[in-house]
């Protein structure tokens, strides 16, 4: 009996089990459902654009604008540059050399250098707007004269000494009987190469009188002195001519891939990737 009791009175003295609280039924997450597609009900084409030609389409306006504004590769099909680039060549082209355009432009957005003598620039010709390839002879305000292809700047005459044999070499043995090559150093100390040929006829400029390069404007040639469309031609009937500032698109610096249109455009994988050379054969210690 005594066990029974103390049984009892532990039973007693143990908390009663706290109530069951009645939460009721969980509520439950609203299940998402899948985003429509805006053009799920337009036309298969309309469909096909937007998913597929409409993304392609804004890469290629980047990529396009990238190219107009900030580099560009230009074929070369004309060797009134030769010896310096070929024809064939494709060449890389800075177009933030001197300003910033308005992507397929030549508006301005801002500038901050002009072409130098001796760079290498593409333009729009200003006798029928073709994009041409040249080399600044003359900037705002210099005087310049030409005798029997001797050039003179500001009253001193360029020196012609000789030109580096590997820069000869670009140019087929079989052509070369009427050429003479060498290498052009003004008196600011830019020299590069130059190619005479003297089978072309008497109606080429070799010479012309002194004149002055007015504001704003440029007197290119081409580095095959007796076989370029330059600034000699580029006035009314054939006279002096000059390119005007906003003509000039940027400076070449390089020749990115170079193929031989007389060889079935067979690559010439020396010219790969090379900047211009300035044609002075270098001396026995390689300097």
């Amino acid at each position: 009996m005594a066990e029974q009791a103390a049984v009892i009175e532990k039973t007693q003295q143990q908390p009663s089990a706290a109530p069951v609280k009645n939460e009721g039924p969980k509520a439950q997450t609203p299940k998402q459902e899948p985003a429509k597609d805006p053009y799920a009900d337009k036309s298969k084409a309309v469909q096909i654009f937007h998913h597929h030609v409409k993304p392609i389409l804004i890469v290629a306006i980047v990529l396009l604008s990238a190219r107009s504004i900030i580099i560009d590769w230009n074929d070369v099909p004309t060797g009134s540059m030769k010896p310096t680039i070929l024809e064939g060549d494709r060449i890389f082209v800075n177009k933030l050399a001197y300003d910033l355009k308005v992507p397929f432009t030549t508006w301005h957005i801002a500038q901050w250098g002009n072409p130098q003598r001796g760079d290498i620039v593409v333009l729009y010709s200003p006798v029928d707007g073709i994009r041409l390839v040249k080399r600044v002879i003359g900037t705002p305000g210099d005087v310049l004269e030409l005798r029997d292809n001797v050039l003179y700047v500001n009253g001193i005459a360029a020196t012609y000494g000789p030109l580096s044999q590997d820069v000869i070499n670009q140019i087929p043995p079989d052509l070369r009987s009427t050429l003479t090559f060498a290498t052009e150093l003004t008196a600011d100390g830019f020299k590069h190469p130059i190619m005479k040929d003297s089978s072309r006829g008497s109606n080429i400029k070799r010479s012309f009188d002194k004149l002055t390069v007015p504001p704003g404007k440029y007197f290119l040639m081409g580095d095959n002195r007796d076989n370029s469309s330059d600034a000699r031609y580029w006035g009314p009937n054939q006279t002096i001519g000059f390119a005007d500032r906003d003509s000039i698109v940027g400076r070449a610096f390089g020749v990115a891939v170079s193929l031989d249109p007389d060889h079935s455009y067979k690559p010439r994988w020396g010219r790969f990737f090379q900047g211009f050379k300035s044609g002075e054969p270098k001396d026995e210690a390689g300097e």
